[in-house]
């Protein structure tokens, strides 16, 4: 499993899902917040399992 999710994006999908899991847990939103935890996993490790099969990836390329 090769890193395929960027800073910018990791950052973002990590804030998104804190945001939803947040508001799902003080009841603002209904259950459907607790899908934060997908950004937030995919945030996590670095790694979308959509991005390869849409043929993204937003990781810089590594020079050697």
């Amino acid at each position: 499993m090769q890193a395929n999710v960027g800073t910018i994006d990791r950052a973002l999908r990590i804030i998104a899902g804190l945001i939803l899991i947040a508001l799902a847990a003080t009841g603002t939103v209904g259950w459907w917040g607790w899908l934060g935890v997908v950004p937030l996993a995919t945030g996590l490790f670095r790694f979308c399992p959509a991005y390869p099969l849409l043929g993204i990836n937003t990781c810089p390329v590594k020079k050697d």
